[in-house]
C-alpha cells in the first residue's frame, strides 16, 4: 500500500509562523541567532508532538517544501537531516523520509493505573481523579428504577434475554432521533451495553485482520483501544481547531482515505471526546459525501450529544445527510444520565443488524431488562433532566477556565461547545511525566498522548469539568504545582531536540 504523504501546502499551513511561533520583539531578542533550519525542525517536532503530523506518514519533498515555505533548499535538507539524527525521521533507500518518534519518548502515554499506583505510594495526599469525564447520577436515577421495578413483571413469564432489546426503549430511541430530524423506526435500532459495546460489535463485523479505521486526532482512549484489539489499525486525520470547519479536516478524511483505503472510520462530530468540538451542518453534509465517494462507511458516536454546554445551534444528526447506508450511529445513556447505566444503541439498516446479532451471541446474551426500562423512562423525561446538567456543566466549565486562566495563563485552551473536558495544550512536551508526577500534588491526570496512536500530544492534556467547582479550583492549583515542578528543564527554547 501506497505510503501516505502530507502536501507541502499542508505541512506550511499547520506550521503556521515557524520562523518565530512566539512572535514580537522580545522573542527575537530572545534567539536574535537562530538558524532557520532549527527553527523549523522545532517546529515539526512540536507537531509531531501533537498528533498533527502523524507517525508513518511522509513529509513533502525537499524541493516541494522548499518552494512552498519559501527558503533554500539547503534549508530544508539541514532540518531533515537534524530531524532524522533526533530520531523524528526514518529514511529508506528509495523511499520517502516518514515521521517517526525517538525511542526515548513512550508511545502508549500514560495510563490511570499509573497514577493510582503513585498515590498508593502517597496515601497521605488528597487526590481528585482528572482521569475520567462522568457526572454522578441525576436525582431521577432512583425513580426511574423505582418504576422499572413496577414494570418488570411483565417480562418475567419470559426467559428474559432479548438480544435486539426491549422493544419500548427502542421505540423511546427511535423518537428521540426522529425529533432530531432523522426519521428512525424502532427496528433500526439495536440496544447494546453502551456504545463502547456497539463500536467493538461493529468493528467485528465490519473490519479484518490490519484493516485500516480512520479516526479523529486526538480521538477517545477507549475507541482507539477496540480498533487495535481486532487487529485493525487506527489512521488518524488531526483535528484542528482554527480550521474554519470547526475543527474537521474534511479535505484531510477524503485524501486519507483514498490514500490507505480505508473502508470504515469512526468519528465523533457531536462535541468530540475530549476537545468538546462540533461539527456543523455544511461540514455534516460534506462528510456523508465523503463517505459515499470513498465507498467508507462512517460510525458517528453520539455519546456526547446531549451535553450542549455552549448553547451552541445543534445542527440534524449526520445520518440525516446520507442518501445511502454509508453512516451508522451509536449512542448511549451513560453520558446522558450516569455511566453506571451501560445501555447503548445502534442505528443502522436491518441487514446489519442481523449480523451484528449473530456476532453479539457469541459474546453476550442481551441488556439487562432492569436497565432498558429505567432508561426509557430517564429519555422519557431527558429535556428535564438534561437542562439541569448541562447547566451545572456550564457553571463548573466557566469555574475550570477561570482557574486555568489565573494559574496557568501560558496555557492555550480549547473550550470546545459541549461534551465534559477542555484539550489544553502546554509550552513544553511534559504531558507524560505530569501524569507520573502529579499524585504527588493530590491530583491523577489522563496523559495527552493516551487521546492518540503511538506517542503524540506529549504537549496536551484533557481535563474534564465533571467535579464540583471547589474541587476543580484545587485541581488547576495541583496541576500547576505538578507543571512548575517540572519545567525548568523543559523551558530553554534554544534546546529544540531534547526529549522529555
Amino acid at each position: 500500500m501506497a505510503t501516505r504523504v502530507i502536501g507541502a501546502a499542508g505541512l506550511a499551513r499547520d506550521l503556521g509562523n515557524w520562523r518565530d511561533p512566539e512572535g514580537g520583539a522580545e522573542a527575537s531578542e530572545r534567539r536574535p541567532h537562530r538558524p532557520a533550519y532549527l527553527a523549523l525542525a522545532e517546529a515539526v517536532r512540536l507537531l509531531i508532538h501533537d498528533g498533527r503530523a502523524p507517525l508513518g506518514v511522509a513529509l513533502p519533498s525537499e524541493r516541494d517544501l522548499a518552494a512552498t515555505l519559501g527558503v533554500s533548499r539547503t534549508t530544508i535538507t539541514s532540518t531533515y537531516s537534524l530531524l532524522r539524527e533526533h530520531g523524528y525521521l526514518i529514511s529508506r533507500q528509495g523511499s520517502r523520509s516518514t515521521v517517526a518518534l525517538p525511542p526515548a519518548v513512550p508511545h502508549d502515554g500514560t495510563k490511570p493505573a499509573r497514577g493510582i499506583m503513585a498515590l498508593m505510594a502517597q496515601p497521605e495526599v488528597p487526590t481528585i481523579d482528572m482521569t475520567y469525564a462522568s457526572m454522578s447520577a441525576p436525582p431521577q436515577m432512583q425513580e426511574a428504577y423505582t418504576l422499572a421495578l413496577q414494570g418488570l413483571p411483565a417480562f418475567l413469564g419470559t426467559h428474559g434475554m432479548d438480544p435486539v432489546g426491549v422493544l419500548a426503549l427502542r421505540e423511546a430511541v427511535a423518537r428521540r432521533f426522529t425529533a432530531r430530524g432523522l426519521p428512525t423506526d424502532p427496528d433500526q435500532i439495536l440496544i447494546t451495553l453502551g456504545a463502547q459495546h456497539g463500536l467493538r460489535l461493529l468493528l467485528n463485523v465490519l473490519t479484518a485482520p490490519a484493516a485500516r479505521v480512520l479516526i479523529e486526532h486526538p480521538s477517545y482512549p477507549n475507541a482507539i483501544e477496540a480498533i487495535r484489539d481486532v487487529g485493525a489499525r487506527p489512521v488518524p486525520v488531526p483535528l484542528r481547531p482554527e480550521h474554519p470547519q470547526a475543527g474537521w479536516d474534511l479535505d484531510g478524511i477524503r485524501s486519507t482515505a483514498r490514500q490507505t483505503a480505508a473502508s470504515l472510520a469512526y468519528l465523533v462530530p457531536d462535541f468530540n471526546n475530549p476537545t468538546g468540538l462540533l461539527l456543523d451542518a455544511e461540514g455534516r453534509a460534506e462528510l456523508t459525501a465523503i463517505a459515499r465517494d470513498t465507498r467508507m462507511t462512517i460510525v458517528i458516536d453520539e455519546s456526547m450529544a446531549d451535553l450542549n454546554v455552549s448553547g451552541a445551534e445543534m445542527p440534524p444528526p449526520v445520518a440525516a445527510f446520507a442518501k445511502g447506508q454509508e453512516i451508522i450511529t451509536i449512542g448511549s445513556a451513560s453520558k446522558s444520565f450516569w455511566g453506571g447505566l451501560r445501555v447503548g444503541w445502534i442505528r443502522t439498516h436491518q441487514s446489519l443488524i442481523t449480523k451484528l446479532l449473530g456476532i453479539r451471541a457469541t459474546v453476550d446474551l442481551g441488556t439487562p431488562v432492569m436497565d432498558q426500562l429505567a432508561t426509557v423512562h430517564l429519555l422519557e423525561n431527558a429535556d428535564a433532566i438534561l437542562e439541569h446538567r448541562v447547566e451545572l456543566l456550564r457553571s463548573q466549565r466557566a469555574t475550570l477556565l477561570t482557574a486555568l486562566a489565573e494559574e496557568l495563563p501560558d496555557w492555550h485552551v480549547v473550550p470546545g461547545a459541549g461534551g465534559m473536558s477542555v484539550w489544553t495544550q502546554l509550552p513544553a512536551p511534559v504531558s507524560t511525566a505530569m501524569a507520573a508526577t502529579a499524585p504527588n500534588h493530590g491530583v491523577l491526570l489522563a496523559a495527552g498522548p493516551r487521546f492518540g496512536v503511538q506517542g503524540a500530544f506529549e504537549r496536551f492534556l484533557r481535563l474534564p469539568y465533571t467535579h464540583s467547582e471547589s474541587d476543580l479550583r484545587l485541581a488547576v492549583k495541583a496541576v500547576a504545582a505538578t507543571y512548575e515542578s517540572l519545567t525548568p528543564r523543559a523551558a530553554d527554547p534554544l534546546q529544540p531536540l531534547t526529549c522529555y
